[in-house]
């Protein structure tokens, strides 16, 4: 994983979430250390999925919050990024108003790397958080090389995914 994790850090990957849900807090803190150890030539932003306290333990530069969450200003920090998974522009509009700094919606197409039972919103879904709110909205779900414009000009202000960016490390190594 630090291998791949140092390859994006390499690639000029603006934000690395690290999303290890089944580790311990302890292991997780590691973790994260040890990705903050790793050459990141080009500054990018590591952040921690749901765990506040490892993030801030292991002085990560944010973290990504699950829908549902306690909302962001209860853990906002000077300089720490915070951002919120969301599924409907009502979820989006929450989170802006509730202090996230950014949020993730999706599934904008149908995942590739998961089953969910969330319906797919379609650039339309995405065209509509996008505008709703001025903090940026990262397309999530079934982003691919092929899709990535079209959900930029849709409105997202960039794109998250697991299997968009594991094909694209396949491709340059």
């Amino acid at each position: 994983m630090l291998d791949a994790i140092a390859r994006n850090l390499a690639a000029s990957i603006t934000w690395i979430q690290i999303r290890e849900k089944d580790l311990s807090a302890r292991v997780l803190f590691e973790l994260v250390e040890a990705v903050r150890k790793l050459p990141n030539p080009h500054g990018a932003k590591i952040l921690v999925n749901s765990r506040v306290d490892v993030a801030l333990a292991a002085g990560a530069d944010g973290v990504h919050l699950p829908s549902g969450s306690p909302p962001a200003r209860v853990w906002r920090q000077p300089g720490f990024l915070i951002g919120v998974s969301c599924h409907s522009v009502d979820d989006v509009r929450s989170a802006e108003r509730d202090g996230a700094d950014y949020v993730v919606f999706g599934p904008v197409f149908a995942p590739l790397s998961k089953s969910t039972e969330l319906e797919p919103t379609g650039l339309e879904g995405l065209a509509r958080a996008a505008a709703a709110v001025s903090i940026p909205v990262l397309a999530l779900g079934g982003v691919t090389r092929e899709n990535t414009g079209a959900c930029v000009s849709a409105g997202a202000g960039g794109v998250a995914g697991i299997s968009l960016f594991q094909e694209l490390l396949k491709s340059n190594s």
